[in-house]
């Protein structure tokens, strides 16, 4: 009924022998391993398999694409979508919201797997949620540094990322700690709607996480989830992740839909989940493909009243550049 190529790892977990494909989120409370993808706008991607093993990834070649790569938003129109957004600031209506941009291109080569590009990543820019899917329609290839959301039992854990300097620098600006401390709000809100009362809180605030090229502010946030609850009602109550919308997250939201085209996987959610334990990412750092020849791979930056428009555009960049140089092309 489905490819032999569809499989799912993530952190050694390696899933194959596909047995369902559903976008119905209750079907995940019934104790089977799904792999997960939840785009931004909220369609989902929920595949059943049946074989679960422990192993590394079986490395694969990749032939790097050759082409220059094509901006959704070029420098001029970027910086004028943050001037919008610090207008939006000034007139009181968000205080924070992170704006993206997509990079893509033909492949040279339209049948090459992501698996071999995936397997350069894990070489050239290890990162904590590092996962690959493949199936029919959907190829993903993530180098995602960011913990959207780990479930143990009841346990649930966040930790957003807002703040990114280079590796070489060792000191955040108050802009990122400001914006950081914003997103931690939201997030203890977004737990709060599906956590017992009182039992959330933030656990670290501000951790230092050093990934290649790059240094992030790290905070966690963590909560005892309401017994009576589902994953749908998890995903209901949290999605899209906050750390990629912004603050207050409707308002960001409806920026966001006025000035970017569909974000797609990009900053939605990527993982497993496998009945009372998840492992979720949030879907940044992340190459993919919907079935056809073209790559795409998004990179945005968080806007506060603070920010420089020229800075914010230079932020996209370093976020994209070493993972850009593994894939190929120019930037």
């Amino acid at each position: 009924m489905f490819g032999r190529a569809s499989q799912f790892w993530m952190g050694g977990i390696h899933a194959t022998n596909l047995r369902e494909i559903t976008d119905d989120a209750s079907k995940l409370d019934d104790g089977s391993f799904w792999a997960v993808v939840q785009t931004f706008e909220g369609r989902s991607t929920f595949a059943r398999f049946a074989d679960i093993e422990g192993r590394e990834f079986a490395q694969q070649p990749w032939e790097r694409v050759t082409k220059s790569w094509i901006s959704s938003h070029e420098q001029m129109d970027y910086m004028a979508y943050v001037s919008k957004i610090r207008e939006a600031i000034a007139e009181g209506g968000v205080y924070q919201v992170n704006a993206c941009r997509q990079l893509h291109q033909v492949m040279d080569r339209k049948n090459q797997s992501l698996a071999g590009l995936f397997s350069q990543l894990l070489i050239g820019n290890p990162a904590p949620f590092a996962a690959y899917l493949s199936l029919q329609d959907l190829e993903m290839a993530s180098a995602s540094p960011e913990r959207f959301m780990s479930r143990t039992g009841s346990t649930i854990l966040t930790s957003p990322i807002k703040g990114t300097i280079t590796r070489n620098e060792d000191t955040f600006g108050e802009k990122d700690t400001a914006e950081n401390l914003m997103i931690v709000d939201l997030m203890r809100n977004d737990l709060g709607r599906i956590c017992n009362p009182g039992s959330v809180e933030v656990t670290e605030l501000f951790r230092h996480e050093k990934h290649p090229g790059i240094t992030h502010l790290v905070s966690d946030v963590q909560g005892e989830l309401k017994p009576e609850l589902g994953w749908k009602d998890i995903f209901d109550a949290t999605m899209p992740p906050g750390s990629v919308s912004g603050a207050p997250k409707s308002s960001a939201l409806q920026i966001i839909s006025e000035n970017e085209k569909e974000r797609g996987p990009y900053c939605g959610a990527f993982g497993w989940v496998h009945g009372d334990r998840a492992e979720l990412s949030v879907a940044i750092r992340t190459f993919w493909s919907t079935g056809d020849s073209v790559l795409r791979f998004g990179t945005g930056a968080g806007i506060t009243w603070g920010s420089d428009a020229a800075s914010e555009w230079e932020e996209t960049q370093l976020k994209a550049r070493h993972l850009i140089s593994i894939a190929g092309g120019q930037l």
